[in-house]
């Protein structure tokens, strides 16, 4: 809204601006025409147009519009609330807030008042910059000393009660209203106490006291007091000291007063630990001696049954090795037994190796006499096996090659004329049945 404010406003006065360069255009032509003449009379010169009065009216009442529409328009920033102003009837009831408003242009005006939060704040002394720091607030006590307040309050103006400020309070708010307000309400409760109280005992009390005064105050104007805070006290250097001393003094004797209580205190524990003690002896002697009678009638008493359990415990011995005695004769039978069916275990064992060894001999033999006929059967057969036999069992790596049995230059040919006669002895020998192993 304040960019259309500001452009329609622009834009009145360049309509102005053209009007006016439209008439000082024609006076340029007009006057520059003359200039000719007068130079040359005799020229015929074209006459200059006329001035274009109408026209040059009409654009700048017609720039009229657009600044009445710019001047309608009345912007209040963020933070800032504004009233109305007539010229005629004066402060118009109702406020504007952040925001645009219309607003009758050349009849009222918008008075802008700031609504946030602001500061007050005062010093203790004297700054050395004084530009830079705030204004000193000195009170006097109810001894008539006078004492430095450094104080700070919080507060702003109440927004609904604009319309009141603007008739009622001054313009310049903080400095004729707010800060003589905040002044005296201190300086008006600081004489009904004394230096001390101020300082240290009533400090807190003067604060709530000024702070309610304050805000009545400033409230009844439309001024709302969000905090009042009481920072520093100063005091006058002299008295400062002596308070100071006396405050020392006064910590001692309150220390000695604790001193006091705390050996009081001491001395009563003392007394409450030796009668807790008495008492606590006392008890225990009377345990002891509890404790030492019933350990007595126990003991009676264990005596009844001690008797009657020394013969349980004889007789239960007694049993205990009768017991034993039997289990050892029971264990010697039952290692006897275990000896002789032992030893009979063995002698079944080893007649029935016996057998089993003669059977094996006997199964061996007949399968070694049906392999010897069956070698035999088959050498008669094929004499020339024999040839491969040999050959076999002279080397395992010499390879066997089938020839004639007539083979003229074959290097086995003696060799075979000369094993003949023993493979024949052998094959007799094998042709012979085997004789019966006995076993023993």
């Amino acid at each position: 809204m304040l960019v259309i404010k500001y452009l329609l406003m622009v834009g009145a006065v360049a309509m102005m601006v053209v009007a006016a360069a439209t008439i000082l255009y024609d006076v340029y032509l007009l006057l520059e025409y003359r200039r000719r003449l007068a130079l040359h009379p005799d020229l015929p010169l074209p006459l200059p147009r006329p001035l274009r009065w109408k026209d040059a009216l009409r654009l700048a009442a017609l720039s009229l519009v657009p600044l009445l529409l710019g001047l309608s328009i009345a912007v209040v920033p963020s933070g800032m609330a504004g009233v109305r102003v007539s010229e005629f009837s004066g402060t118009r009831p109702g406020v504007l807030y952040a925001g645009s408003h219309l607003v009758t242009p050349l009849v009222e005006s918008v008075a802008l008042y700031d609504v946030r939060d602001k500061v007050y704040s005062t010093a203790a002394s004297e700054p050395i910059k004084k530009d830079k720091e705030p204004q000193v607030l000195t009170v006097q006590a109810k001894e008539g000393l006078p004492i430095g307040l450094a104080i700070t309050v919080r507060y702003h103006l109440d927004a609904g009660r604009l319309v009141y400020i603007h008739n009622t309070l001054p313009s310049a708010i903080d400095s004729e209203v707010v800060q003589p307000v905040i002044g005296s309400s201190f300086r008006g409760i600081a004489p009904n106490y004394t230096v001390r109280e101020v300082f240290a005992v009533k400090r807190e009390e003067i604060r709530a006291r000024a702070s309610d005064e304050i805000t009545h105050k400033l409230g009844a104007d439309g001024i709302v007091v969000k905090e009042v805070m009481l920072r520093e006290v100063q005091l006058p250097p002299e008295y400062a000291k002596g308070l100071e001393g006396l405050l020392l003094k006064e910590q001692e004797n309150d220390q000695m007063g604790v001193q006091a209580e705390i050996t009081q205190k001491q001395v009563r524990v003392a007394e409450y630990e030796a009668e807790a003690d008495k008492v606590r002896e006392e008890k225990k002697a009377e345990a002891d001696a509890k404790v030492r009678v019933l350990q007595a009638k126990a003991e009676s008493d264990a005596m009844q049954y001690t008797l009657p359990l020394k013969e349980k415990q004889i007789q239960q011995t007694r049993l205990e090795s009768e017991a034993r005695k039997e289990a050892t004769i029971k264990n010697a039978e039952a290692s006897a037994q275990a000896k002789v069916i032992d030893s009979k275990a063995e002698l079944e064992r080893r007649n029935l190796l016996a057998d089993a060894e003669a059977n094996r001999i006997r199964v061996t033999a007949k399968a070694d006499l049906e392999r010897m006929q069956g070698e035999a059967a088959v050498l008669k057969q094929s004499p020339l096996l024999i040839n491969k036999i040999i050959a076999e069992r002279l080397s395992d790596k010499v390879q066997i090659m089938m020839v004639p049995a007539d083979g003229k230059y074959f290097f086995a040919s003696d060799v075979l004329r000369g094993q003949m006669p023993q493979i024949m002895r052998q094959q007799d020998q094998a042709d012979d049945p085997p004789q019966p192993v006995q076993s023993r």
